[in-house]
């Protein structure tokens, strides 16, 4: 695979290492002892000379085909895959011409490089699974640091990425993004063939199996950001040292939002909106953020979250609750405040809360409505509250 197994990769990141790693691999041949000089020196990724060498190693190493393809970006470091973000090429789907092109790649390079389980080439809802498969299996992949895999046929290739990713320990990997789009929740999803898939099928039963995901995490020991999009993906996310953690969507198996296995949780960032049955989710649900399962939080951005009040506006819930006082900033969609008759005057009621949010920087991401309030006062009271001048552009009287 054009990788000199016999020559130990440097764990520390210091240049005298690497320099004499060069050396042993420029010994026996290796294109990349070359680029790793250049790097050295100070020559940026996009000089010719080092990106024909990278190039070059792709061609030794069996990955040739990836780039033209369309796909995979790739950016290498140091003689190894440093960024690699995913995305299907729409040139390359089973209706255009180029659709026997990407068939013989995916023969070939499940012929020559290693990949787990079966993938049926006559399947092109497949052949995205064979690519993010055998690229991540890769020991070029190794030391990878970021890594995107926006995917389109996400019911193969989501438990295909996360077995090829368990396969081996990823070290520097400390950015991941893993999902596929959407633009209303639950949605019917189209192939690459055009064909509907139900969603909501996954309810329960994970996207990426169980197993898969059991083994995702402890072999991501690095990894800080992670960002999770579509519908039920993953039964949970077990980390304890991620740092920042954004979902868009319905991620977890259980329709839940948020879980407890993410104690390291610095910031938190949540989007979901109106599904395809019209239906948004309670607000209660935001009783389940509580100081035990996120003891280090501090950012919590709900600013692109709608919830159905069951009881009051979110603000007023969040008041309540025993996260709030560790958190240094928080953002929420909208604050409106209405008469309900039974806690007063609403005006009253958001002033009374002012001095709960004391402590961080709030914001609100769109309408400020608060039934009742005059102008002066509640330009007073929002004063109070910390909220920014931009906040209350979007006030409605």
């Amino acid at each position: 695979m054009g990788f000199v197994d016999e020559v130990p990769v440097p764990v520390s990141e210091d240049w005298p290492d690497w320099l004499a790693y060069a050396r042993a691999l420029s010994g026996a041949g290796d294109p990349r002892g070359e680029a790793i000089r250049l790097e050295h020196r100070g020559v940026p990724a996009d000089d010719p000379e080092l990106a024909e060498l990278y190039r070059q190693v792709e061609r030794e190493c069996g990955l040739d085909g990836l780039r033209a393809d369309g796909s995979w970006r790739l950016g290498w470091s140091r003689g190894f895959l440093d960024t690699a973000v995913f995305r299907l090429a729409e040139e390359t789907g089973p209706a255009e011409a180029s659709a026997p092109r990407r068939r013989a790649l995916v023969v070939r390079l499940l012929a020559e490089l290693p990949h787990g389980g079966d993938h049926d080439p006559d399947d092109p809802e497949q052949w995205e699974a064979a690519l993010v498969d055998v690229l991540l299996r890769h020991p070029a992949a190794g030391r990878l640091r970021t890594l995107e895999l926006h995917l389109t046929d996400h019911h193969h290739s989501a438990g295909r990425a996360a077995a090829a990713l368990a396969s081996r320990q990823r070290p520097r990997l400390a950015e991941l993004y893993l999902g596929h789009h959407y633009d209303t929740l639950f949605e019917l999803h189209r192939t690459s063939t055009g064909r509907p898939l139900e969603v909501e099928r996954y309810l329960h039963d994970p996207v990426v199996p169980p197993e898969a995901g059991r083994a995702l995490w402890p072999a991501l020991p690095a990894l800080r950001r992670l960002e999770l999009e579509g519908a039920f993906l993953l039964d949970d996310v077990v980390h304890e040292e991620l740092t920042h953690l954004r979902t868009r969507g319905a991620v977890f198996s259980d329709g839940s939002l948020f879980g407890t296995s993410t104690p390291g949780l610095v910031t938190l960032e949540v989007e979901i909106d109106h599904d395809v049955h019209g239906t948004v989710g309670s607000n209660l649900q935001l009783e389940e953020l509580a100081p035990a399962g996120y003891p280090r939080l501090r950012h919590l951005d709900l600013g692109a979250a709608a919830f159905e009040p069951e009881e009051d506006c979110d603000l007023v819930l969040l008041a309540d609750s025993p996260l709030l006082p560790q958190l240094e900033s928080l953002t929420v969609r909208e604050l409106v405040v209405e008469d309900t008759g039974a806690e007063g005057d609403p005006l009253e009621v958001l002033a009374g809360l002012a001095p709960r949010f004391a402590h961080l920087e709030l914001r609100v991401d769109g309408d400020i409505e608060v039934e009742g309030a005059e102008e002066r006062e509640l330009e007073r009271v929002l004063a109070a509250l910390g909220l920014a001048p931009e906040a209350q552009d979007d006030v409605v009287e």
